[in-house]
């Protein structure tokens, strides 16, 4: 396990990786041309959009920099290829052995074409496998459990993000919700979602 937190602590992205592979084998084929929570993306979309992301982090935590790290996520619409149901879960198990690693979040790597220092780019991915797996979750109707301890490291990371004047360029605007809300809907409202949202019958 490895201290990606910046806090002292120790965090192993396995459970949140699994959680998002239990969601990946409950997509029906009927649900791949339906809406997400991400307006541009289609299931489909966001599912290799999780396939991308995977990769590129999966080399980042390496220092394997080259194509797979050099690409920004916004450079074409992302898709599933034809063996996405096997391969999704493959690079994900992949990506938390990586992050396994100490030497992960040591010294700078690059993701989706941006230089950045090793501990914030494991912030940055453990953002990416909550906030998407609610994303998914919701889009396809399945229940989302995310592990604990990511889900509290993701929402710390999107409230210290709230005042940047560059969060624009990442996320959408804060939705609001209430002090009742649970971490997992205040999360989502940081990452600019509507915890509410779901796809229209």
């Amino acid at each position: 396990m490895t201290d990606i937190t910046g806090t002292g602590t120790t965090l192993d992205l396995g459970p949140q990786t699994e959680e998002l592979a239990r969601l990946v084998a409950g997509v029906g084929d009927e649900r791949l041309a339906g809406p997400t929570p991400c307006p541009e993306y289609a299931v489909r979309h966001l599912l290799g959009h999780l396939a991308g992301l995977a990769v590129a982090f999966r080399d980042a935590a390496r220092k394997d920099l080259g194509a797979t790290t050099d690409t920004s996520p916004d450079s074409a619409l992302p898709d599933i290829t034809p063996g996405w149901r096997e391969e999704l879960p493959k690079v994900l198990a992949e990506l938390a052995e990586a992050w396994r690693d100490p030497a992960a979040r040591t010294g700078m790597t690059r993701a989706g074409g941006v230089d950045l220092p090793g501990d914030i780019a494991g912030l940055v991915v453990i953002d990416e496998l909550v906030i998407h797996g609610w994303d998914l979750a919701r889009a396809t109707g399945q229940g989302y459990d995310p592990d604990p301890a990511a889900l509290e490291t993701c929402h710390a990371f999107l409230a210290a993000s709230v005042d940047d004047p560059d969060r624009g360029a990442i996320f959408g605007p804060v939705v609001t919700v209430g002090p009742e809300a649970s971490l997992l809907a205040r999360a989502v409202g940081l990452a600019g979602r509507d915890p509410e949202w779901a796809p229209r019958p």
